[in-house]
């Protein structure tokens, strides 16, 4: 392994950073060379990219975003770029490719490990933790802490005015940002997409809960839990239930940021063990951390897994609100 490219795909992560550090750092002290293309596999096609040295990662790991910045790449779909891209990779002299992202960023790094010699190696990186098998993403740490944050606020405010609110978190088709905020904030309902959900019963659980004495309720919407957005959802639950909402939608906030210890932390063992994998001659494979120890999992075998959310977690919410 002579030379490595890295980037960036998909939606941003905070911790991103911190696995480009690991990855160029661990590169240099054995002997291996490291270019970063710029906005993801655009960059491959437009043969985009900078020669890293150390400098050029120094205080990066705290950071927020990404210094290659990331794109969700259309003309990647199409064959004609990714040969454009693999005839770029060969011209630079790429043995091995690491892609920081998530699902669909590994979609890609199949669809080039198709027509391309290149080694890919990906680092899972989203703050929906929408990949199974591999564990905790980069980024999904952070993006729960900011949305509690938030959500702490927002409870100070329900609680003095009597009202109840909305908030709604990322994660279009799985729960885990959702469900996990909803615990971490002591939510009276959590809606996530794994649940189907019945209007007049969650009024009538609303209506309980304030009867009870509850000065504002707060409801964890994650943003596929129900189809026509939060405020349809709102409007739905005010006439059915007559009672004053709000809502709040968290939206990119929950992308930025500094990341969080353990994100930090996660983005370089992985980044490290991304390296590492591609010197011992790895291909096609996502680094992760399922349970304690580092793991290589195959591309396939993740993608053909379908996520699962623990339910129990949910019973918890249930059973503490």
């Amino acid at each position: 392994m002579r030379k490595i490219g890295v980037l960036t795909s998909g939606g941003d992560a905070p911790g991103m950073n911190a696995a480009i550090r690991a990855i160029v750092r661990t590169s240099l002290n054995n002997d291996i060379k490291i270019i970063g293309f710029r906005n993801g596999y655009e960059g491959l096609i437009d043969n985009d990219y900078v020669v890293f040295d150390r400098r050029l990662v120094g205080n990066i790991i705290q950071r927020g975003g990404s210094i290659l910045h990331t794109s969700r790449s259309s003309r990647f779909l199409h064959k004609k770029y990714r040969l454009i891209a693999e005839d770029n990779l060969r011209s630079l002299g790429i043995d091995g490719l690491v892609i920081i992202g998530g699902e669909g960023s590994t979609k890609g790094a199949i669809a080039l490990s198709k027509i391309s010699k290149t080694k890919c190696v990906v680092v899972p990186a989203t703050i929906d933790k929408d990949m199974p098998l591999v564990g905790s993403t980069i980024g999904f740490d952070t993006a729960i802490n900011t949305a509690l944050t938030a959500i702490d606020k927002i409870r100070d405010t329900a609680t003095t005015a009597n009202v109840t609110h909305i908030v709604e978190v990322m994660g279009r088709n799985c729960g885990w940002l959702g469900i996990l905020a909803g615990i971490g904030a002591g939510a009276e309902v959590t809606i996530i997409p794994e649940i189907k959900i019945n209007i007049p019963k969650l009024s009538q659980k609303i209506k309980d809960q304030l009867n009870k004495g509850k000065k504002g309720c707060i409801i964890i919407l994650a943003e596929g839990g129900f189809s026509k957005g939060g405020a349809s959802l709102a409007s739905a639950l005010k006439e059915e239930g007559s009672f004053d909402l709000r809502i709040t939608t968290l939206g990119h906030m929950q992308r930025g940021g500094n990341p969080s210890a353990v994100d930090r932390v996660l983005a370089t063992e992985l980044g490290v063990y991304a390296v590492l994998s591609l010197k011992d001659g790895f291909s096609n494979v996502i680094v992760a951390k399922p349970l304690a120890s580092l793991d290589k999992i195959e591309f396939d075998k993740v993608l053909n897994t379908k996520v699962k959310v623990d339910m129990y977690l949910h019973d918890i919410i249930e059973n503490t609100a």
